[in-house]
This record gives structure tokens, C-alpha cells and sequence, in this order.
């Protein structure tokens, strides 16, 4: 199978899956960090090894307990009330009092964003609250039942929807913020090689023999998503992982593949297929959205390859990384940076795509029979088009009446986003430190 289907197998298979069977969400319960009265960040860790420690010591055969942490459990309130202050300001700034405030959060995990999202809402903005609309979309059973149970008791509006995102087939014609923390980094990727002496790509397969063993093979193009990708990639200008050298000269490059014991396929890549699949799902069924995103951009012990993957599991309370990708289906995690500028290309460029299977149609009469600006064509008034925004969408004016593209998408470090919109004193320890900006240095948002 392919790559990214054996990848999405290991991770999401409902019988054996990695996420539906093994992986536990760090949860402090009812526990909130007390940052003021915490010396330092050695003593913060040590604090969170504490609680670590209640989930028990792993067993001594097989692998362990498969627990991980998110911000949003670790500074919990704070770093949900920062999300939350930042979507809000953008809300009461477009849409508010014309508009409900809708949300679809991808991924919830134990539900605890939510919760920090609307409990602020509630108690310092009433009036907005009043007009929210929280949708989760959860690809697990499990959690989809936790969540139900935490959060419908307190907030209402809450409806949590069994499906992945990507079979989302229901349209959203209202104004939405969609937010998804830590989620894209476990989408299954594709893994392509170039044949050194023509530079045409090769898409990986995952074999498995009679014994049980697994490989890789690798045949000419076929899959239309990575096909989509690879022109994409083209039409974007983003090299593929070749030296430039090899790329630039025909020469070097038969020279380099007729050198003896040389290799005649480019180091593995992968590439981000599903990524591209969420963004399109965007595009055709949240066509007026806000996208609020958050995940790693770069990785420690990864695998070999170009934006590879780190494979780990737990064994004995110690995380273990592995060198491949081919492990035990279920028992390993598999996550991947992202190159934020490269998303934020994109991004941009699906959302300028017309919609699948919505191609704008001509006129059924005269442009100056209507007294709408947009219809007049976005450019009637001045054919100027600020840089930093978007095409007007169809039939969305601005205040003034005239079309107004939305702002586009910026990518910002970790600690650039929450120092805009957290309150940094509450997180911040004795000796100054504050962990909620200085951890996750490897984290970025688009928004």
C-alpha cells in the first residue's frame, strides 16, 4: 500500500490502531499549575513528572503506557484563553452582532481547549457566547465519548461529530474560525525518491511477505494526490530535495549517477499528501472560514529522509525513537514537521482555486442591471489589489458595501503568538522564566 495509507493504518485503524488503542492524552484532571509559586522550569518539570507518575509505572514486558502532552494541558487555563482572545477579537472586528460566532475545532483531544475557549466566553464576553457554535470533528470513538461527557453538561452549544475531516461532506455557508492545535503533524504522508539519472518521481510501497517482514518498492507515479502535490510543488516553485547542482546541470548529474557504487534514487522525501487534502476540504466546505493552526515545525530524532517523520514508542516510562518507518503497526507514534511557509504557499494558492465543482458562471444578465459592487466585478472601483489580501469572495462586501478580500494567512513563532494574545504574568515562574513562551521552540501558528 501506499505510504501514507500504511502510515494512516498504523495510526488510526480502529482495531489496532496507534491512536484508538494506545495513545493517552496527559491530563492533569482538575489540576492547574500554580506558575507563581514554582522556583524555575527545572521545578516546573519535576512537577510534571509528578503527575506523570499517578498514570503508574509502565510493565516490564511490551510496550508501555503511550502518554503525551499538549500546551494546552500544561498551562491550562492560560493558553486556551489566549486562542480564545485571539479568534474573539477577530469576530467582534468582521461579524459581530450580524453574525454567530461559529468554530469547528479538528482533533479536540480531551477536550480541554474547548472547555478553556468557552468558559471564557461565558464569563467575559456573555453577548458573543450567546450566538457560539462549537463544533468538534473527532476521528476517534473514544474521545468523541469524553468529550461529549465533558463538555455538553456545561456548554450546550457544543456538538461533537464522529467523522474525519477528511469525508467531510457538509457545506458551511457562514463566516467560521477553524481551528486545529497539534493535529496536522500526525497526517500520513507520502514518500517519494527521484531516479537520479532522469529526476522522475518515484512513489513508495509498503510490502509485506510471507513472513511477516516489511520493504519498500518503488514505481513510476500513479496516485492522482501525489501527482496533485508534485504540480502543485511545480506551480509554487518549491525545489524537490535534489541538490541544486544536479538539478541545474545535465552533466554533473549523468556524471554523479555513473559514478561507481553511486545511488540511483534521491534520499527519501516526504511529502505532506494529506495535508493537501485538508486544505482543500477547507477550500469546498468552509469556504468563508479562519483558519488558526499550530504544530511543529521542526522535529528531534527524526528518521532518516527530507522532512522525515520521528517513530517513537514508550518503554519502561522512557520515550524510545526508532531509525525506521517500518514498525509494528499501533504501538509507535508517527509525527512530522511542517515547513510553515511553505503551508502558508499553499494555503493561499488552493483558496484562490475555484471551489470543486463550483466554477463561477457567466452572467444571466447584464453586469449593470444589479446594484451589487461585487457584480460589477471586484476591480469596478479601483484596480488596485492590496498584496496581503485575498480575492473578495462572491457576494461578501465589507462594511462600506465594497468587495474587501480577507486578510491573508501569517505564520508566527510560538512565542511571537502568545506574547500578542496571552497574559504572560500568569505563567510566569520566580525567577522570571515563563515556560508557556520558552517551551515549544519548535512550535509555529498560522493565522
Amino acid at each position: 500500500m501506499l505510504v501514507r495509507d500504511w502510515i494512516e493504518d498504523s495510526l488510526y485503524n480502529p482495531n489496532y490502531g496507534y491512536f484508538p488503542k494506545q495513545a493517552v492524552i496527559f491530563d492533569t484532571q482538575n489540576i492547574t499549575f500554580d506558575f507563581g509559586r514554582l522556583r524555575n522550569s527545572v521545578e516546573f518539570q519535576v512537577e510534571i513528572g509528578r503527575q506523570y507518575a499517578k498514570y503508574g509505572a509502565d510493565e516490564l514486558q511490551g510496550p508501555g503506557r503511550q502518554i503525551w502532552h499538549t500546551p494546552t494541558e500544561l498551562f491550562k487555563p492560560w493558553y486556551g484563553i489566549a486562542l480564545a482572545k485571539c479568534l474573539v477579537s477577530e469576530y467582534l472586528l468582521k461579524y459581530f452582532p450580524y453574525q454567530d460566532f461559529v468554530i469547528y475545532e479538528i482533533g479536540a483531544g480531551n477536550g480541554t481547549l474547548a472547555m478553556n475557549i468557552l468558559d471564557y466566553l461565558r464569563s467575559n464576553h456573555p453577548e458573543v457566547y450567546d450566538r457560539t457554535r462549537y463544533h468538534i470533528i473527532e476521528i476517534s470513538e473514544s474521545l468523541v465519548k469524553l468529550q461529549k461527557k465533558k463538555l455538553t453538561p456545561f456548554h450546550p452549544c457544543v456538538k461533537v461529530i464522529h467523522k474525519s475531516i477528511f469525508r467531510w461532506d457538509k457545506k458551511e455557508p457562514s463566516p467560521c474560525f477553524v481551528v486545529a492545535m497539534e493535529v496536522i503533524d500526525n497526517f500520513a504522508h507520502d514518500m517519494i525518491r527521484y531516479d537520479l539519472r532522469t529526476l522522475q518521481p518515484l512513489q513508495a510501497l509498503v510490502t509485506i511477505d510471507d513472513r511477516g517482514d516489511f520493504d519498500m518498492i518503488y514505481v513510476p507515479v500513479t496516485d492522482p494526490l501525489i501527482s496533485s502535490f508534485l504540480k502543485l510543488r511545480t506551480q509554487l516553485a518549491h525545489p524537490p530535495a535534489i541538490p541544486r547542482l544536479l538539478r541545474a546541470s545535465p552533466a554533473l548529474l549523468k556524471a554523479f549517477s555513473n559514478l561507481p557504487f553511486g545511488p540511483n534514487l534521491s534520499q527519501a522525501e516526504y511529502i505532506p499528501t494529506r495535508l493537501l487534502s485538508l486544505l482543500r476540504t477547507l477550500r469546498n466546505h468552509f469556504p468563508r472560514h479562519r483558519l488558526l493552526l499550530s504544530d511543529f515545525s521542526s522535529v528531534p530524532d527524526a528518521i532518516s529522509g527530507y522532512n522525515a517523520p520521528v517513530v517513537q514508542t514508550r518503554f519502561r516510562n522512557t520515550t524510545v525513537p526508532v531509525t525506521t518507518l517500518l514498525v509494528a503497526q499501533g504501538f509507535f507514534d508517527i509525527f512530522f514537521p511542517t515547513d510553515f511557509t511553505r503551508l502558508r504557499d499553499m494555503y493561499e494558492h488552493i483558496l484562490a482555486e475555484p471551489a470543486s465543482g463550483d466554477l463561477p458562471e457567466a452572467p444571466s444578465t447584464p453586469r449593470l442591471a444589479t446594484s451589487s459592487p461585487l457584480a460589477l466585478g471586484s476591480d469596478y472601483f479601483s484596480s488596485y489589489h492590496p498584496s496581503n489580501r485575498r480575492k473578495p469572495v462572491d457576494g461578501v462586501t465589507s462594511a462600506s458595501g465594497l468587495p474587501v478580500g480577507e486578510r491573508k494567512s501569517s505564520v508566527f513563532t510560538h512565542a511571537q503568538f502568545l506574547s500578542t494574545y496571552a497574559d504572560l504574568q500568569n505563567t510566569r515562574l520566580k525567577s522570571g522564566e515563563n515556560p508557556m513562551l520558552e517551551f515549544y521552540q519548535n512550535v509555529k501558528f498560522l493565522f
